[in-house]
């Protein structure tokens, strides 16, 4: 029986859409570009056409294609080279010149990526996509620190939610967040620390639940500040951490002494060294 091959190619329903380029929705993980897929690698290396957000790692910018065309997008808290309904239109435009685009997003699309919201465009202009998940932040992030989302002793549940909503509000499911043994990751919550952690005591929370900050999580530049739900805003203004940041708020985040393995920019440069001697 013959093996399928190792990158398949996407099977399009609308064939009516052949005079369009692909659109590719790929995440590109949480920083590490070790950790990018090998699909997302591949298309990097294929496509016309690159637009990429503020969250992609540096590294991850190297598998593209020499002559590609590069379209930086910024989305940065607040600051956005470009707005979202103009991404959408350049996204169309792009395809409808017959190119392959890779609409490049940190992380995973489809968790606080908009991809969604792309693809919608996508649908509605007949333009034939392809959605390639990456590793979240949350995943990365967690396996990075040390500190797992999941554990009998201390964590049957994760929820993942954001920081700030579509109209800049900080309006959210406080109840459902404090549920006992459940790990809590927030997203773009920097910003909003000092009042998630007072929402979350007044909603029941243990003031001293450990939470911690990972800043440029899985990056050389990582760093990682831990606490409890009652101390964390003045270490973080302590370390004058910046974004991109994300939060953990769980019993797990104890584990973090124990188990952390990675060290930012001393592990990479022992991890760099053990692959050239490999490779040499």
């Amino acid at each position: 029986m013959n093996k399928p091959p190792l990158f398949s190619q996407p099977n399009h329903a609308t064939q009516n859409t052949r005079c369009n380029g692909t659109v590719y929705l790929v995440g590109a993980g949480p920083g590490d570009p070790d950790l990018l897929t090998l699909r997302a690698a591949k298309l990097l290396g294929q496509a016309d056409t690159v637009v990429y957000d503020h969250l992609v790692g540096t590294g991850v910018l190297d598998f593209i294609r020499p002559d590609a065309e590069q379209i930086y997008v910024g989305k940065e808290k607040d600051r956005h080279t470009l707005p979202q309904d103009e991404i959408n239109s350049l996204l169309v435009t792009l395809s409808r010149q017959g190119k392959s685009v890779v609409r490049l997003k940190g992380g995973d699309p489809f968790i606080f990526g908009r991809g969604g919201e792309e693809a919608e465009v996508l649908v509605k202009n007949n333009i034939p996509f392809e959605v390639v998940p990456g590793i979240t932040a949350a995943n990365g992030v967690s396996c990075y620190t040390g500190i797992p989302l999941t554990h009998r002793d201390y964590a049957q549940s994760v929820i993942f939610t954001t920081g700030h909503l579509k109209d800049g509000s900080l309006n959210l499911d406080w109840k459902n967040l404090v549920s006992p043994r459940q790990t809590v990751v927030i997203y773009m919550g920097l910003g909003g620390l000092p009042e998630i952690a007072h929402q979350l005591i007044v909603h029941g929370q243990a003031a001293d639940m450990p939470a911690a900050v990972i800043e440029q999580g899985t990056s050389n530049k990582q760093r990682v500040v831990t606490g409890t739900l009652e101390t964390l805003s003045d270490l973080v203004v302590a370390m004058d951490l910046k974004s991109p940041c994300l939060i953990v708020v769980g019993e797990v985040v104890a584990l973090h002494k124990t188990l952390k393995w990675f060290h930012g920019a001393t592990m990479c440069a022992e991890h760099a060294a053990q692959k050239a001697e490999s490779i040499g």
